[in-house]
């Protein structure tokens, strides 16, 4: 059984791997946030969110399709209403990996093309988990986390992205975000709290990118599976079948 947080790479695999698909990471979900509806600083405590200047977003919307946000204000998700159980699944990248973690019990796999992540709704749909493997192991987390704060504020000014904290404690980093997913992905402009986290195995590189997202007023109860989650994760590799 492997430890808690390890990637296991069949015999003779790294020397495979260290070609190929790199740069993933969850590049994609980028274009894909919503389907339903220099982080390289001092560690500290995972406990801790590191207080940031909120980035974002960087000039004025596009006026022809301003996308203000509109708070959704359904009941928030609460930490004592929230129970989980371990979900193992697959996910294919440059490599198929096991996934086994601990999710809310009540929320439904989804499965994702492309196959490298997957995704746990709330039976409303207004929360989620997604997991992303699948890929080499090739940098740390900090610096993932600094590529994906990058990649965020790029992303269109209509989308209002703002990136409350980053945090690295060495084993993980954090990412702490709001935004409004684009006009193709959601339809009105609802107001999305988010966090990411990377966590790494014991060489010190990321070997699994979780995502919990949902409303401002659930940001305790994300949070809680965010942390149970990433806690929980292993990951189990094997070579990807010829096709």
């Amino acid at each position: 059984m492997a430890r808690r947080g390890t990637a296991l790479l069949a015999s003779g695999l790294v020397a495979m791997i260290a070609v190929g698909g790199a740069g993933g990471y969850g590049v994609g979900w980028l274009t894909a946030l919503d389907r339903s509806t220099s982080a390289t600083g001092k560690a500290m405590p995972l406990g801790q969110i590191k207080a940031v200047t909120p980035q974002g977003p960087s000039s004025t919307p596009d006026p022809t399709d301003p996308r203000i946000p509109i708070p959704d204000n359904s009941k928030p998700l609460r930490v004592n209403e929230l129970s989980y159980q371990s979900q193992t699944f697959t996910v294919k990248g440059t490599l198929q990996s096991e996934m086994t973690l601990d999710l809310p019990d009540n929320w439904g796999y989804i499965a994702q093309d492309p196959p490298n992540n997957a995704r746990f709704n709330e039976p409303i749909g207004k929360r989620w988990v997604r997991v992303e493997s699948g890929f080499p192991l090739t940098r740390p987390p900090a610096v993932s986390m600094a590529i994906r704060a990058k990649k965020l504020l790029e992303l269109p000014k209509n989308q209002h992205v703002t990136i409350l904290s980053q945090v690295d404690d060495g084993d993980t980093a954090t990412l702490t975000y709001k935004h409004v997913p684009g006009r193709a992905l959601s339809p009105n402009p609802i107001l999305r709290y988010g966090f990411i986290r990377w966590v790494a195995d014991e060489s010190g590189d990321v070997m699994v990118e979780i995502a919990v997202t949902g409303l401002p007023q659930d940001a305790a109860a994300l949070r809680d599976i965010l942390d149970h989650a990433s806690e929980s994760v292993v990951r189990r590799d094997t070579p990807l079948a010829p096709s």
